[in-house]
């Protein structure tokens, strides 16, 4: 990067992908003059797929070139635009944005991208994933072709590659670890848990383990608000973020969730790749993804910068078939733990219908998101397809094929352990 030329990277969560390129620019626009400065006309545009990405970004850039006379704004969806006309009148040296918000400003020409010297697509491969591949073009078409580029992702996969090929003038590649692999320093564990107890297991887990800040990933947006409405009544503060919240809710939420005020911050997969809190010991994936990649993505919260981190998965049978599905991806048994003597489920189950987790199809998972509509940045719906309906689940895959440790998920042997194993740190304990 310092050399001037294009980049190709892939490198796991939490390794530092955000410095990587941040350092570099500030290196170079705080030693190179801008060509012909004027307000509303960015040196460096940096694209994100999330708001909450988005901001960690642009805080990032104001934390490293605090000392350096170069201006940096954000702008993303879900709030008031105002602000961002006002202070586009001003000299912006770097602009970190959601393409669909940028796009808003190209059209009504409040900003300028005939000055962009450096382009970077960060979590290139969840912008692909959302549908914005169109939003990227129509960027590309008015960014000067003379221009450093350079695309970050978590995964080279084979369309990440298609647009590299596109974008990248002869590219150095970089990939630190191997394709879609878990942070090794992740502690995985699984219960099998009917859907209808999950909530007061879950609760329990919190209280007998003393968890004090975990993170919880559901699949819809309306189980993330019933599940934090469950912890509450239970007495454990939470909160829920996800697309259809507010922009200031779901800063609130997470500023909340970081300081310690709220214990339990209950999130959508759009919440996924945008969270960055250090230190963050725990992870509880209440259901399963659709799609396996989105797992590591997931768990990726935790175990950032060499720390250690725990990530715990309820798993109903109706699962069975995405569980498959990431253990293939990771290239390991998620170890499976008996539910320690302490939880008794409720007398009366919690049966609501649309706690149900949709039954996986047969092969590999469910559509990837990117082909639904309503996946984009902001809108409402996310995993909707055109017409705003849910698309139908296709049938069960059977349960009786084998898992990856060559025997059926109902045949695993299953060793009483007490508490303390769930989350060992010690080394061996994982992937058996």
């Amino acid at each position: 990067m310092l050399a001037g030329g294009d980049l190709l990277a892939a490198a796991q969560t939490g390794t530092g992908k955000t410095a990587g390129f941040t350092l570099p620019i500030l290196h170079h626009l705080s030693t190179r003059a801008a060509q012909a400065p004027k307000p509303g006309r960015p040196r460096c545009l940096i694209l994100v797929p999330t708001r909450e990405l988005a901001a960690q970004v642009e805080e990032s850039v104001k934390t490293y070139g605090k000392y350096l006379s170069l201006t940096s704004m954000v702008m993303f969806g879900g709030v008031n635009i105002n602000p961002q006309f006002k202070a586009l009148k001003s000299r912006v040296d770097i602009l970190v944005a959601t393409p669909g918000r940028l796009l808003d400003h190209m059209g009504q020409k409040t900003v300028d991208l005939s000055g962009v010297e450096i382009l970077v697509l960060d979590e290139a491969d969840r912008m692909l994933d959302m549908g914005f591949i169109r939003d990227i073009k129509k960027v590309l078409a008015v960014v000067p072709k003379q221009r450093q580029t350079l695309l970050f992702s978590a995964t080279f996969s084979d369309e990440i590659r298609t647009l590299a090929n596109g974008l990248l003038h002869n590219p150095k590649s970089v990939e630190v670890a191997r394709r879609n692999t878990a942070v090794e320093v992740i502690e995985q564990s699984m219960h099998r848990v009917p859907q209808a107890h999950k909530r007061d297991l879950l609760a329990h887990l919190i209280k007998h383990h003393d968890w004090q800040q975990v993170l919880v990933f559901t699949r819809t947006k309306h189980g993330a608000n019933k599940l934090a409405e469950k912890l509450i009544k239970d007495g454990i503060s939470a909160a829920a973020i996800h697309g259809n919240k507010s922009q200031s809710a779901r800063t609130k939420a997470l500023a909340s969730f970081k300081d310690g005020s709220v214990r339990v911050l209950v999130a959508t997969d759009i919440a996924a790749r945008g969270i960055d809190i250090d230190q963050l010991p725990q992870v509880v994936n209440f259901e399963l993804p659709n799609v396996a990649e989105d797992y590591v993505h997931r768990i990726g919260r935790t175990g950032r910068a060499g720390a250690t981190g725990s990530a715990l998965s309820l798993v109903d049978d109706e699962e069975i078939g995405y569980l498959r599905d990431i253990e293939k991806l990771i290239k390991r048994a998620i170890v499976r733990v008996e539910i320690e003597p302490g939880f008794v489920p409720p007398a009366k189950a919690d049966l609501m219908s649309d706690d149900r987790p949709p039954r996986p199809p047969q092969g590999r998972g469910a559509p990837r998101q990117g082909q639904n509509a309503g996946q984009r940045q902001g809108q409402p719906g996310g995993g909707r397809n055109a017409s705003g309906r849910a698309p139908q689940a296709k049938p069960a895959a059977s349960r009786a094929a084998p898992s990856p440790t060559g025997t059926t998920p109902s045949s695993q042997p299953r060793k009483p352990r007490p508490p303390a194993a769930l989350f060992s740190s010690k080394p061996g304990t994982r992937g058996h």
